[in-house]
């Protein structure tokens, strides 16, 4: 397990070492902010629903000014798994479930 964290709606996202791999090897920008991805988790500044699949949530933490780090996370039979992660200037359209 490369992580497990606890997020503020009461449920844990993980992610395996390998999956990790995966994510930065298409998104190498996001190699050296592991931990501001897992700060998104834990400590976000804001929560939304996606707009296409309910069962999605972005985590958003900012980055930098104007810059964000996002977490996308999907929560199935209790259990949350990251799904991507990556930086945005934006945040995305979608139901906000959860504020800073």
């Amino acid at each position: 397990m490369k992580f497990e964290i606890l997020t503020p709606l009461g449920f844990t996202v993980r992610t395996s070492e390998e999956y990790w791999q995966r994510l930065i090897a298409k998104h190498p920008d996001i190699k050296e902010l592991e931990e501001l991805v897992q700060a998104a988790l834990a400590v976000p500044d804001e929560i939304r629903r996606s707009s296409r699949d309910a069962e999605v949530l972005l985590f958003y933490r900012s980055h930098r000014t104007e810059r964000w780090v996002v977490a996308v996370a999907r929560r199935l039979n209790g259990d949350g798994f990251l799904i991507t992660a990556y930086q945005t200037d934006a945040i995305k359209e979608g139901e906000t479930v959860w504020l800073k």
